[in-house]
């Protein structure tokens, strides 16, 4: 067991290297993906060492972009796309909506499209409109998608690994704040599957419900929390779609009281599915109304107002004390 200390980035470009030596059929294209490695540099190194038939540049045309990857993938091979930013996707959501969703089901199980689309999400870069959203719901609300998000560098490179394998179409959601955060990994290490939720710390007082870029933020209050008396059990969702009802619902009913926490706006949102699945299947064991800190129902802010946009430790720290403590 070799134990390496890589950041999220290195991972995800491990992750597509291991892919296209494992499996010729694995193809990267999108934009600025080939020579420059892309603008996080998750390509970094590909086209040279495939060539420019394995990963290549596209025109700015994302719509053409997953089409093209629709045709790849029902002819025998596995593309992957890179969405520059989260809001570049939004030209090809009718290729997402319209096909990659509904492929299987045209074909009553005929064709299936094995293709990954990878969407670098989320604020924290300070970067502006079109570069911050959290677009996670507007695929999780379209049946025929699977929707994963890593937190942390091994699911990083285990998650892409098994969406890569996965039979039907996966929308592989990457934390931009992410990218340069390091951590010790053994990438031979064998992570949970698609799916599967993970608690990732333990506590008996109450349960935060967090994934992809707020969960660093929920381990921070957690233990802010500790330090202050109450201990928190904290649960990375990985998977939006399907959604692990088991770990989450244990968990809550460990403790009585939940906090979603999401980086994405709250109206109609993932975190308004997490708070109706879990009000509704461990309702006899809450002490409290499940509360939520979410991203403010407005467009993403210029980058100095961002850090009002996200979730932080005092708002969450704030609802936990919201929850209907005897002691308050």
């Amino acid at each position: 067991m070799t134990h390496t200390k890589i950041s999220m980035a290195q991972a995800l470009n491990q992750a597509l290297r291991d892919a296209m030596h494992a499996d010729d059929s694995v193809v990267m294209f999108g934009e600025d993906v080939g020579a420059l490695g892309g603008v996080f540099r998750i390509t970094d190194g590909l086209t040279a060492e495939f060539g420019e038939n394995r990963c290549f540049d596209t025109p700015l045309a994302e719509a053409g972009i997953v089409g093209m990857a629709v045709g790849m993938a029902m002819n025998g091979m596995r593309p992957v796309v890179e969405m520059q930013f989260d809001a570049f996707g939004y030209p090809a959501f009718e290729q997402v909506v319209s096909h990659v969703a509904k492929m299987r089901n045209r074909t009553r199980g005929r064709v299936q499209l094995p293709m990954v689309i990878r969407i670098p999400y989320g604020g924290g870069i300070g970067g502006v409109e079109h570069h911050s959203d959290s677009s996670e719901s507007y695929f999780a609300h379209t049946p025929g998608l699977t929707v994963v998000t890593p937190a942390t560098v091994a699911d990083a490179y285990g998650l892409l690994r098994k969406a890569i394998e996965f039979p039907d179409p996966v929308v592989f959601m990457e934390p931009k704040k992410l990218y340069w955060a390091k951590e010790e990994v053994d990438l031979t290490e064998e992570q949970p599957g698609i799916g599967t939720a993970v608690v990732r710390r333990e506590g008996a007082d109450a349960t935060l419900i967090a994934y992809g870029p707020a969960l660093p933020v929920a381990l921070e209050a957690a233990e802010v929390a500790a330090a202050e008396g109450r201990q928190l059990t904290v649960v990375d969702l990985r998977s939006v779609v399907p959604f692990d009802d088991e770990t989450v619902c244990a968990a809550v009913r460990r403790t009585g009281r939940a906090v979603v926490v999401a980086e994405a706006t709250g109206f109609a949102s993932v975190s308004s599915e997490i708070v109706a699945r879990v009000t509704e299947k461990c309702f006899h064991s809450l002490a409290a109304p499940v509360r939520r800190v979410t991203a403010f129902d407005i467009p993403f802010p210029p980058p100095k107002l961002e850090k009002y946009q996200l979730p932080s430790v005092d708002r969450i720290l704030d609802a936990v004390d919201d929850l209907q403590w005897e002691d308050s």
